[in-house]
């Protein structure tokens, strides 16, 4: 029998440490969604950290070595794809930055780099799908993150996949490119401020009336929610995260189910 998979994109799926660890099904979606866009998909097990804490941190030596072991698991694929803008904008615009002084490194980061994708744009510009068709009745908002929308340039892809899903409707959220406050560690070094800008945003998501707020980036949904559901022990007000990969996947209504 012949074998196929010679004609399709190979791609390397970076899963994120959050979706690893807080949200499998986003992996699971997005190995749905790009074997439908025609890819042959595979999970390097030894992947781990993008070195984005490290980095973020001062820690240079350290999220070299975190990308030295990322580049060797990657650099075969045709395209490494992440659902997270946050973390291919880790792969694709600082890990040259590690290398300046190591002349074969520096080129092996640079060509990882070149073939680094998120998720939701790559499905939309390079692969040019179109999502099997769904149904989901509800209200959502859209979250901007901060890394996918000014360096992975992830802007209007999610919406136009997201218009495949009957019944779905975009509520405008104020201030959607804003940031949400989490940045990583910064809500760690920095939580009186962090707060506060995600006090905003969660006041802004609740203005729109959406049942559901949808994003790109799982850590920043995941302080979102997290701020959502501590007001919501409140007033009662439930509002329900979800990666726009679990949407276009079918996976909405068992986990609309399991938040109640």
């Amino acid at each position: 029998m012949p074998d196929n998979n010679h004609n399709k994109r190979q791609i390397g799926l970076f899963v994120t440490c959050l979706a690893d660890v807080m949200r499998p099904s986003i992996g699971f979606a997005a190995i749905q969604l790009l074997e439908q866009a025609g890819c042959e998909v595979t999970v390097p097990s030894a992947q781990t950290c993008c070195g984005q804490p490290a980095f973020n941190s001062g820690d240079d030596k350290g999220a070299a070595k975190i990308a030295q072991q990322l580049i060797k698991q990657f650099e075969a694929f045709d395209y490494v794809v992440a659902p997270s803008g946050s973390c291919s904008s880790m792969i694709k615009m600082h890990f040259p930055e590690l290398f300046q002084d190591d002349s074969e490194w520096l080129a092996r980061s640079q060509a990882l780099s070149a073939k680094t994708h998120e998720l939701l744009s790559f499905l939309v510009d390079i692969c040019d799908f179109q999502p099997e068709k769904s149904q989901l009745q509800a209200d959502y908002t859209y979250h901007h993150s901060c890394s996918g929308l000014r360096d992975m340039k992830v802007t209007t892809q999610p919406k136009k996949l997201l218009q495949t899903v009957e019944g779905l409707n975009h509520i405008e959220l104020k201030n959607s490119t804003e940031c949400c406050g989490f940045g990583g560690t910064f809500c760690v070094k920095y939580s009186d401020i962090s707060n506060q800008i995600v006090e905003e945003k969660a006041e802004n998501i609740r203005a729109t009336g959406a049942s559901i707020l949808l994003g790109g980036d799982w850590g920043c949904l995941m302080n979102m929610a997290g701020k959502l559901n501590r007001e919501n022990q409140v007033d009662g007000t439930n509002i329900v995260a979800l990666h726009t990969a679990e949407v276009l996947a079918g996976m909405a209504d068992d986990l609309l189910a399991e938040s109640k």
